[in-house]
């Protein structure tokens, strides 16, 4: 099983089992304290934003440009390590990613 580690918005850290081939924001949206994923994954609404872990970060394909746009208009964006959820694939090669929820818009 993949394991994601996983920063909630108070602080508590959880370790995930992630299933592959579904995006982060599927495997984690029901956590506490969690994404809200509005859009359900379409990339329409910036609400499963996330802050990947900078070790973690260089692994993932860049933003294509409609979550780019997305990203860039949030308050909390940093370029460095933001993504949203449903963007990013869970892989075999992500087990272990460390990730922290982002902040509420």
């Amino acid at each position: 099983m993949i394991k994601l580690v996983v920063t909630d918005r108070e602080g508590q850290v959880l370790s995930v089992n992630a299933r592959a081939g579904i995006s982060v924001m599927e495997n984690i949206r029901e956590l506490d304290n969690s994404v809200e994923a509005i859009c359900g994954g379409l990339c329409a609404c910036a609400t499963c934003h996330v802050y990947i872990d900078p070790d973690w970060f260089p692994r993932l394909q860049s933003p294509a440009g409609e979550e780019q746009d997305l990203l860039q208009s949030l308050s909390g964006f940093n370029g460095a390590r933001s993504r949203l959820s449903c963007q990013v694939e869970v892989s075999a090669e992500l087990d272990g990613m460390a990730l922290t929820i982002g902040p509420e818009e």
